[in-house]
């Protein structure tokens, strides 16, 4: 990789750290703070937030007929959800394990924080739930299989492509037959778990 590439993928990372702090002192100002992965409110904050809820009748009379329509379509995409998340598990605890790639931590993407919210319903906390799970796995599949792809072909493709992986970046350029052949032993050594030490 150029210096020029080197430079701006640290000025990014930079900047996404700059952006951290910026939204860790949001919630301060919002009321809420997270200790570990626990989601704190004052009690002025929860007492406001119930006053902002909408009764359940209330919130289904605003919603569209198209909405109600096509809710079970979207409630039935749990099964395949379900299935790749447990396949995903499969997968990793097989393959990662046979080729010592650190394992990625499910719980890092899929997150159940939003029921805290008393301004929502329990209908609106149910889907908070439902969404969180669905983007939750498929970024957890992102990473699993970026992990992958990082494994067995670390090479960026000729064309751009929209909204890579964030592993992509570090990868051979395309066309680098000399450096993918000197390379990818470090690539597969980035992935691998430390050592167990037995005691």
């Amino acid at each position: 990789m150029n210096q020029r590439i080197a430079d701006i993928l640290q000025r990014i990372q930079s900047l996404e750290n700059e952006l951290e702090t910026e939204l860790q002192s949001s919630r301060v100002l919002r009321g809420f703070s997270i200790k570990g992965k626990r989601v704190e409110f004052d009690r002025g904050t929860r007492k406001e937030h119930r006053t902002w809820r909408v009764g359940l009748l209330p919130f289904l009379r605003g919603t569209t007929f198209t909405s109600l329509l096509t809710a079970p379509l979207i409630y039935s995409m749990i099964v395949p959800l379900t299935l790749l998340d447990a396949c995903l598990n499969v997968y990793q605890q097989i393959y990662f394990r046979a080729l010592r790639i650190a394992r990625v931590p499910r719980s890092d993407y899929i997150i159940f924080d939003r029921q805290h919210l008393a301004y929502l319903n329990g209908l609106e906390a149910f889907n908070c739930l439902y969404c969180g799970y669905a983007n939750g796995v498929i970024a957890y599949a992102r990473e699993i299989a970026a992990r992958t792809e990082q494994y067995w072909c670390p090479i960026k493709h000729a064309l751009r492509i929209r909204d890579p992986h964030n592993r992509y970046q570090q990868f051979l350029q395309y066309g680098d037959a000399e450096g993918y052949r000197s390379k990818l032993a470090d690539y597969r050594k980035q992935l691998q778990e430390p050592p167990t030490t037995t005691s």
